[in-house]
C-alpha cells in the first residue's frame, strides 16, 4: 500500500494537475447550496459548498440574475449560525456576489448588527463587506460607526475601517474627507498596520493639495512613525515632495537629511526604500549617492536572496547614469555571478559590464557564456543591451563582443531576444567602422536559418544599404539570392529590392544582378514579380557595366519624405484621368491638423467642435476652401496650415480661433467663429487686424461673414502680402466687429434693426516655425550623408540656465517647428548630454536636416552645437538666424 503513495509523491506532474474542485459543475453546486436552508445547519458542509461557489465565480463562471439572487438569499440565512469560520465565509461570499441595491437591504441589518458586535472579528469583516456593497445613502447612516472604528483599540477593526476608507475614497470622496481628524489620530497608533493604512488614507485625502502634503511630510519626518511599512510610505511621499520642490527651491534639498537618516533604520525594508529613493533623485550628486551605495553594498553580501536582488537591481539602474559611483561594489558583484538565483547573477553581470574597465571584458564574457542558457529571454535581452553599451564604450573589444553576439544569435530564443541581438549588431556596424564586414557576415549567416520574417526583411534592407559600401560586395550576393529560393513571399520581395541596390551601387556587379532579377520574373508571387520588373527597368543599361544614374540611386536609397498616411489618402482620392498622379501634390505635414475648439466638459459641442457643421479639417480641404474664394485664388500653392490658435477663453460669449495659412508670398488668417448666445444673431462679421507690429506685412484682402446664427460655426478671412519666400514674422492685434440683432426665442426670428458692436480678441503671432513643415525621414543618417556638406552650417550657442536638459531640447524643437527623428526628442533621466535629430521642409520646398548636440555647462547652463544641412545654403543660414534671435 505504501509504494503507490510514494510514487504519487515523486510524480510532480500528477500532483500539479490534481485539484479537489476538478470537474465540478455549476448545476450540481447550486443543488448542494440547498443545505443553507436546512433547519439544523452543518457549518463544515456549508463552508465546503461556499468554497465551491467561490471557485466557480473565480474561474469566470457566470450566474444568471435568478441564480445569483437565490444563492444570495440562501447565504443570508447562514447568519443564524454562530460558527466564526462559517461567518467569515459568508462575508467573502456576499462581497463576491456584489448584490444589487434592492437586495443589499436584506443583509444590511445583519451586517450593522455585526458591526456593533462584541466579537472583533465580526466587526472588522462586517465593516469591509458593508463598505464594499453599500451606496452613498447608507454610508451616511453608518458613518458614525466607521469613524469610531478608525480609532478603535483593536488594530484589526481599525485597519478594516481604514482600508474601507481607501476604497470608498474613489466613489464617495466627500464623505471620506470628513474623517481627517480620526485618520490623523490613527497615524499616531502603536499598531504597525494601522499606522501604515492611516498614512496611506491621509495622503490620498490630501494628495491634490501640495501644501497639505508638504505639511504632512514635515510633521511626520520628525520621528513619530514607528511602523516600518508606514516609514516606507513616508519615504515615498518625501521623495515626491523633493521632486516637486526641486523647481522652486535653490540650495540644499529639503528632507534629504531624513532620507539619509533612514539608511540607519533597524528595518531592512526601510533602509532599502531610503537607498532607492536617494538613487532616484533628479540630478543626484556623487556626494548624495555615497551613503546609499554603501548600504546597498552591504546588502550584496546578505544571506537573504531578496535583499541581494533588490540591491543589485538598484545598483544596475544607478550604473546607467553614475557608473563610477558603483565601481566600489564590483568585487562584491563578481561574487554574485555564481549566485544560485539566475536573476541576481544576470543583474550582477550586466552591472559589471556597465562599470567594468577594458581589461576585465574578456573575463566577464567567459563568465556570461557559462550561464546564458540557464536564464529566461527577458534577462538575456538585458545582457545583450549591456554588451552593446560596453562595445560602444570600448570599440577595440568589438571582435570578441561581436563573436559572442553572433554565437548567441544562432542559439534557441524568442523573437524579442533575437531582435535585440540583431539591433545591437546593426548599431555596432553603424558606429564602429572596423566591425562592419564581420558584422554583416554574421547577419548573413543568421538569415540562412532565421524563422522570423520581420528580422529577415530588416537584415536584407540593412544589407542593401551597407553591403555595397564594403571592400568586396560580391560575397553577400549568394546569401541574398538564397532567400529568393528558400523563403516566403515577403522575404523574397525584400531580397529582390536588396539585389537591385547592389546593382545600382556596384556597376561591376550589374550584369550578374540582371541575370538574377530576370529569374525572379517567374516567381509565383505578384509582389516579387512586380519588384523585379520595376528594378530591371529602373537600372537600365540592359545589364551592361554602365554607371547608374543619380536619379536611380535617389529612387532606391533616398528617404521617402512624405508620410505614408498622407500618400495613402491621396492615392485613394486620385481619380484616374489623362493627367498622371503627381507625388508632389501629396501634403507633407506629419499629421492632419484637426480644427478643435476648447469646450467646457459636459456641454453640448458647439462651434468648431460640432461634427457635421464644422469647416474642413484636412490640408487638402483647406486648399480647396481657399482656392474657391476669388480673392485668394491667385496666391499659388498652399505651403502649410497651422493648428488652430485660440483667441478667446473658454466659456465666453463668442468662441474664436484662427488658422494661419502660409503661401509663398502671402499669409491668410482664417478666423473660425462661433456665437454661443441663443438670443443673438450676428451679421456682417469681420475681424479688424492691426499689423503695426508686423512691418513686413500689408493687408490685401478680407472676406467678411454675412451671418452667424447661434451655435453654427462660420469663417471670416483676412489676407496679408509679405516678401516672397521670406519667413517674415510679426504680431497682430485682433478686434471682432459685427452687427448684433436680438432673436425672439418663441419664433426664432431676428429683429430688423441691429447694433454695431466690437469684441476684443487675443493677439496673434506669426513665428519662424510657421514657415517650416514637419516632415520626417525614415533613416536620418542616410539622409544626412546624401545631403552632403556643401550647404552645411555649424555654430555653437549658449542657451543660458535651464531647469533640465529636456526643457532645453523641447524649447529648441518648438522654436524651429521641425519633426524629431528616431525618438531623439526624449532625453534620458540625469543625462548630461544629448543629441537630437530634426527634419523638415522650409518654405520654397527646401529640405532641411538639423543635428542638435546639447550639453550641461556647469550646474544649470546648457550649451548647444547646431549643425544644419539643406539644399540651399541661404536656408541653412536662415535656421541659424532663427536660433540666434530666438
Amino acid at each position: 500500500m505504501a509504494q503507490p503513495l510514494v510514487k504519487k509523491d515523486d510524480d510532480r506532474d500528477d500532483e500539479v494537475d490534481y485539484s479537489p474542485f476538478l470537474g465540478i459543475e455549476k448545476g450540481a453546486v447550486l443543488q448542494e447550496a440547498r443545505v443553507f436552508n436546512d433547519p439544523q445547519l452543518d457549518p463544515r458542509r456549508c463552508s465546503q459548498v461556499i468554497t465551491k461557489l467561490l471557485y466557480l465565480l473565480n474561474q469566470g463562471e457566470t450566474f444568471t440574475k435568478v441564480e445569483a439572487t437565490e444563492v444570495f438569499f440562501s447565504v443570508t440565512k447562514l447568519f443564524q449560525s454562530k460558527d466564526i469560520g462559517l461567518r467569515r465565509m459568508v462575508y467573502v461570499m456576499i462581497k463576491e456576489l456584489s448584490p444589487s441595491a434592492d437586495e443589499v437591504i436584506i443583509v444590511t441589518s445583519s451586517l450593522m448588527k455585526d458591526m456593533t458586535s462584541k466579537t472583533d472579528m465580526y466587526r472588522a469583516n462586517a465593516i469591509r463587506v458593508l463598505c464594499r456593497i453599500t451606496d452613498g445613502t447608507l454610508l451616511t447612516q453608518i458613518e458614525r460607526y466607521l469613524k469610531q472604528a478608525i480609532v478603535d483599540k483593536n488594530p484589526v477593526v481599525a485597519s478594516a475601517a481604514l482600508v474601507s476608507g481607501i476604497h470608498l475614497l474613489q466613489t464617495n470622496p466627500e464623505i471620506v474627507k470628513r474623517w481627517s481628524n480620526e485618520v490623523q489620530e490613527a497615524v499616531q497608533s502603536r499598531a504597525a498596520l494601522v499606522q501604515f493604512h492611516a498614512l496611506a488614507l491621509l495622503h490620498q485625502i490630501r494628495q491634490n493639495d501640495r501644501l497639505a502634503v508638504n505639511k504632512l511630510v514635515s510633521s511626520l519626518t520628525k520621528g513619530s512613525v514607528r511602523s516600518p511599512l508606514a516609514q516606507c510610505l513616508l519615504i515615498r511621499y518625501t521623495s515626491q515632495v523633493i521632486r516637486e520642490s526641486a523647481n522652486t527651491q535653490a540650495g540644499d534639498r529639503p528632507f534629504y537629511d531624513f532620507l539619509e537618516g533612514c539608511l540607519r533604520h533597524k528595518a531592512e525594508m526601510v533602509i532599502f526604500e531610503a537607498a532607492r529613493a536617494i538613487t532616484e533623485l533628479n540630478g543626484v550628486t556623487t556626494r548624495e549617492l555615497t551613503p546609499a551605495i554603501t548600504v546597498l553594498q552591504l546588502f550584496l553580501s546578505s544571506s537573504k536572496p531578496v535583499l541581494r536582488f533588490a540591491a543589485v537591481r538598484t545598483l544596475n539602474k544607478v550604473a546607467m547614469t553614475h557608473p563610477m559611483a558603483v565601481t566600489n561594489c564590483n568585487i562584491d558583484m563578481e561574487s554574485l555571478i555564481s549566485d544560485q538565483n539566475r536573476s541576481i547573477a544576470t543583474l550582477a553581470i550586466t552591472t559589471l559590464l556597465k562599470t567594468g574597465n577594458e581589461s576585465s571584458v574578456d573575463r566577464l564574457m567567459k563568465q556570461i557564456t557559462n550561464f546564458m542558457s540557464d536564464i529566461a529571454d527577458e534577462f538575456k535581452i538585458v545582457v545583450v543591451e549591456a554588451i552593446r553599451s560596453l562595445c560602444l564604450k570600448f570599440p577595440l573589444k568589438h571582435r570578441s563582443l561581436m563573436n559572442f553576439l553572433s554565437n548567441i544569435l544562432r542559439e534557441e530564443g524568442g523573437f524579442d531576444y533575437k531582435k535585440a541581438i540583431v539591433d545591437s549588431i546593426v548599431i555596432l556596424i553603424r558606429d564602429i567602422p572596423e566591425a562592419k564586414e564581420t558584422g554583416l557576415l554574421h547577419l548573413c549567416e543568421f538569415i540562412e536559418d532565421c524563422e522570423f520574417t520581420y528580422l529577415s526583411t530588416q537584415i536584407l534592407h540593412f544589407l542593401g544599404i551597407e553591403g555595397p559600401k564594403t571592400s568586396d560586395p560580391s560575397k553577400y550576393i549568394r546569401y541574398i539570392y538564397n532567400r529568393v529560393h528558400l523563403e516566403n513571399a515577403t522575404v523574397r520581395a525584400a531580397a529582390v529590392s536588396t539585389l537591385a541596390k547592389f546593382g545600382a551601387m556596384v556597376d561591376t556587379l550589374k550584369p550578374r544582378i540582371f541575370v538574377l532579377l530576370r529569374r525572379c520574373l517567374f516567381d509565383n508571387d505578384d509582389e516579387v514579380r512586380d519588384r523585379a520588373t520595376l528594378y530591371l527597368n529602373t537600372l537600365g543599361g540592359d545589364g551592361a557595366v554602365v554607371q547608374t544614374g543619380e536619379d536611380v540611386k535617389e529612387f532606391l536609397f533616398g528617404s521617402l519624405d512624405i508620410p505614408l498616411v498622407n500618400l495613402e489618402n491621396s492615392l485613394k482620392n486620385y481619380e484616374p484621368s489623362e493627367e498622371s498622379f503627381d507625388i508632389n501634390s501629396v501634403p507633407r505635414e506629419v499629421k492632419t491638423q484637426q480644427l478643435a475648439e476648447k469646450k467646457a466638459p459636459g456641454k453640448k459641442p458647439t462651434g468648431l467642435g460640432a461634427p457635421p457643421a464644422g469647416p474642413p479639417s484636412t490640408v487638402d480641404a483647406y486648399e480647396k476652401l481657399l482656392s474657391s474664394i476669388p480673392e485668394f485664388a491667385n496666391f499659388g500653392k498652399l505651403f502649410k496650415s497651422s493648428a488652430p490658435v485660440e483667441l478667446t477663453e473658454a466659456e465666453t460669449e463668442y468662441a474664436v480661433n484662427v488658422v494661419k495659412h502660409i503661401f509663398d508670398g502671402h499669409v491668410v488668417f482664417q478666423y473660425n467663429c462661433t456665437n454661443t448666445i441663443p438670443e443673438q444673431l450676428l451679421e456682417n462679421v469681420t475681424v479688424i487686424v492691426d499689423a503695426s507690429e508686423a512691418e513686413e506685412f500689408a493687408e490685401v484682402a478680407s472676406k467678411p461673414l454675412r451671418s452667424l446664427p447661434y451655435d453654427s460655426p462660420g469663417q471670416t478671412f483676412v489676407a496679408f502680402e509679405k516678401p516672397e519666400g521670406i519667413p517674415a514674422v510679426g504680431k497682430f492685434s485682433n478686434m471682432l466687429r459685427f452687427i448684433v440683432k436680438e432673436v425672439d426665442p418663441s419664433t426664432g426670428e431676428a429683429e430688423d434693426d441691429g447694433v454695431e458692436d466690437e469684441y476684443q480678441l487675443e493677439e496673434l503671432e506669426v513665428v519662424a516655425a510657421d514657415y517650416i513643415l514637419k516632415v520626417g525621414v525614415s533613416n536620418f543618417r542616410n539622409a544626412w550623408e546624401s545631403m552632403g556638406a556643401d550647404c552645411e552650417r555649424i555654430d555653437e550657442y549658449g542657451l543660458g540656465p535651464r531647469e533640465s536638459l529636456a526643457e532645453a531640447v523641447n524649447a529648441v524643437i518648438d522654436l524651429l517647428g521641425m519633426q524629431p527623428c528616431e525618438g531623439t526628442e526624449v532625453v534620458p533621466n540625469n543625462s548630461r548630454s544629448h543629441t537630437c535629430l530634426l527634419s523638415g521642409v522650409y518654405i520654397g520646398n527646401v529640405k532641411v536636416l538639423v543635428r542638435l548636440q546639447f550639453g550641461l555647462d556647469g550646474p544649470k547652463d546648457v550649451a548647444m552645437k547646431l549643425a544644419v544641412r539643406s539644399e540651399d545654403e541661404a536656408v541653412s543660414d536662415a535656421i541659424h538666424e532663427i536660433v540666434a534671435s530666438g
